[in-house]
């Protein structure tokens, strides 16, 4: 099986790699969109809680943790990339990256935790942004953020905004807020 890597662009693990194997719908978040989301985010996530719903290659969450993170949660259903995931917190000394073997909305359905930022970065093919967006509202903190990737954007229903969003090559990204979640 072939093994990828990605850099880590920011924070206490700048410039280390992590390691991810090949597979169809596995492409990481590229280094521009990252520097982006985390200048839009205030680079420094201490004190934070954070879910990365679709973990992949653990870039936005291993990102988030080298950038001060309380905590990480880190949602991947492939056995061998659940593995890799693994691997790569050990390698890192991640102690505020938690992983989870599930279905990213299974464990919406079943999980009791609130996040000031959510990570979605689903499969492109599949149009996840409907079946997430009625069950993200009671996993968010007040204030929380919501970035989400995909092909093109969603389109948002009522009470949700694109606070910031940009596009790079195949790939729309935006930075979303829920009117109701306010601080």
């Amino acid at each position: 099986m072939k093994t990828n890597r990605v850099r880590i662009v920011g924070g206490t693990w700048r410039s280390r790699q992590i390691a991810f194997p090949s597979r169809k719908h596995l492409r990481p978040t590229p280094d521009r969109v990252r520097e982006t989301l985390f200048n839009w985010l205030g680079q420094d996530l201490a004190g934070r809680d954070c879910l990365d719903l679709f973990a992949g290659s653990g870039a936005l969450g291993f990102e988030a943790a080298s950038r001060g993170a309380r905590r990480v949660v880190m949602v991947e259903r492939d056995p061998a990339v659940h593995r890799a995931l693994a691997a790569s917190r050990e390698a890192l000394g991640a102690q505020a990256v938690e992983l989870r073997k599930a279905d990213a909305l299974e464990f919406l359905r079943t999980d009791v935790g609130l996040y000031d930022v959510v990570f979605l970065d689903p499969p492109f093919e599949d149009e996840y942004w409907p079946r997430l967006e009625p069950l993200l509202a009671r996993r968010l903190a007040p204030g929380a953020l919501v970035y989400l990737e995909s092909a093109r954007p969603p389109v948002l229903t009522p009470g949700w905004t694109a606070w910031r969003q940009d596009r790079a090559g195949q790939v729309a990204y935006q930075l979303l807020k829920r009117a109701d979640n306010e601080p």
